[in-house]
């Protein structure tokens, strides 16, 4: 459990709006300035392990309750989401407990089925948590289908202008790329020269400002209804924020992507070189440590700021089977993101093949549910669409029990609830932001 002290209130100056500042009282409690995360009744505590004092996170938006119950009501904890045991047929000893999950320092974490969208468990799924670099994903989720990998371009000034000492490839203004060239700068050496360029080149006649307001578009169509971009990069920016749901989202539809999985399993590139300028070829290498290190590994996405802290987004395939594992907020002490990512997907795999606490949701699934409560209904409590057209269409998602009835209260201004969100998104996020100074640079 972490708290947030004195030192979180210039956090809160710098990069949350006004209009984010409240912090409701079923998310915490405020006892000498310092704001303390309180679970729900019988929730059970996230596996956390001590991790070093360090600058804590910024305080959350308020909490939405649509928002936290996408996917399934089981889901909006700030402990862990985990399946239930399977029942045991007649007359047959009981099955073993399902294995426990490994004790990790990321604050909040998600495992899924890229396959399916079963969501097999987490820890605070739709808790608020800073991207870093797993913000890059959401830039590729947006722009990958809008830019033609073939066509070379122009690097500017302005895709230089990134925070002094933060990850970049090496592009040179002036310099001319291949698109793809420009790809896999941004999810090898996670350049942030590289997702200005492509905000910029994707982003229409507004440019920049264009692109992130097309990942922001894109955040909303996936059902990512707590992910705010204010830089491509995911330099950290005023308001920004996303939730380990929502990135198991956004990583899904990348990895749908062929492009996509092509890009994040390349282990090394090369850069050409830029003879009028001066400059000569070099290679680059993937900095995603899953690759080399765990059987079955088919790509991902490092991060980190002094906010976040350390992210991770890492995928494998085991038995025919496909996990994306999502984590936020990782200290560092004895396990690196990629390693803490490969514990969780180990216990994954570990899980029957039917275990699950929830779903993700389709894209475009909760644009649709808002004009028909029988969708709202499904969206939230998780039960509509998993596995194909054959699986049922509505109904719980199987072992929910009674979190049914939680979501069915949720469900009655569910529609409402969402066009309400959308209205005061609008109106309280600001323009895009640069990064600000002083930002650590991103060295996952």
């Amino acid at each position: 459990m972490r708290t947030w002290g004195p030192s979180a209130v210039l956090a809160t100056a710098l990069l949350v709006p006004a209009s984010m500042l409240s912090t409701p009282a079923t998310a915490g409690v405020r006892t000498g300035g310092a704001a303390v995360r309180r679970l729900p009744a019988g929730a059970p505590p996230c596996p956390n392990v001590p991790a070093p004092a360090t600058r804590p996170p910024q305080p959350p938006p308020a909490a939405d309750p649509v928002a936290r119950a996408v996917g399934g009501a089981a889901l909006a904890t700030a402990g862990l989401a985990l399946p239930p045991a399977a029942p045991a047929p007649p007359a047959a000893p009981a099955p073993p407990a399902a294995p426990a999950p490994p004790a990790v320092t990321a604050t909040s974490w998600v495992v899924a089925d890229l396959d399916t969208g079963a969501v097999l468990g987490g820890c605070g799924p739709h808790e608020y948590g800073v991207p870093a670099s797993v913000q890059k994903l959401l830039l590729a989720a947006t722009m990958l289908p809008r830019l033609d990998p073939d066509r070379e371009v122009t690097v500017t000034d302005e895709d230089l202008a990134i925070e002094p000492g933060s990850s970049a490839v090496g592009l040179v203004a002036g310099g001319r790329y291949r698109i793809e060239t420009i790809w896999l700068g941004l999810l090898l050496k996670s350049g942030n020269e590289a997702a200005n360029a492509l905000a910029r080149l994707g982003g229409g006649p507004d440019g920049t400002a264009g692109g992130i307001r097309a990942m922001n578009e894109e955040a909303r169509r996936l059902g990512a209804l707590q992910t705010h971009a204010v830089t491509p990069s995911g330099l950290d920016g005023p308001g920004q924020f996303t939730s380990a749901y929502d990135l198991a989202l956004i990583a899904r539809a990348c990895f749908a992507d062929p492009a996509f999985r092509r890009y994040a399993a390349t282990r090394t590139a090369q850069v050409p070189a830029q003879p009028a300028l001066g400059e000569k070829a070099f290679r680059i290498s993937n900095d995603n440590m899953l690759l080399d290190h765990y059987p079955g590994a088919i790509g991902g996405k490092t991060g980190f700021t002094d906010l976040a802290r350390h992210t991770y987004v890492g995928a494998a395939e085991r038995g025919g089977r496909r996990l994306v594992v999502t984590l936020l907020g990782a200290e560092i002490p004895t396990q690196r993101g990629w390693q803490q990512g490969a514990a969780l997907l180990d216990w994954g795999f570990g899980l029957p093949r039917d275990a699950a606490v929830g779903r993700l949701v389709r894209p475009g699934e909760l644009d649709r549910a808002a004009a028909s409560p029988t969708g709202a209904a499904a969206a939230l409590a998780g039960g509509a669409g998993l596995g194909g057209a054959g699986a049922a269409a509505t109904g719980a998602w199987p072992g929910t029990g009674p979190s049914v009835a939680v979501a069915a209260v949720l469900v009655a201004g569910g529609a409402v609830l969402l066009a309400r969100r959308r209205r005061h998104a609008a109106l309280a996020a600001l323009p895009p932001g640069t990064a600000l100074r002083g930002a650590a640079p991103e060295d996952d």
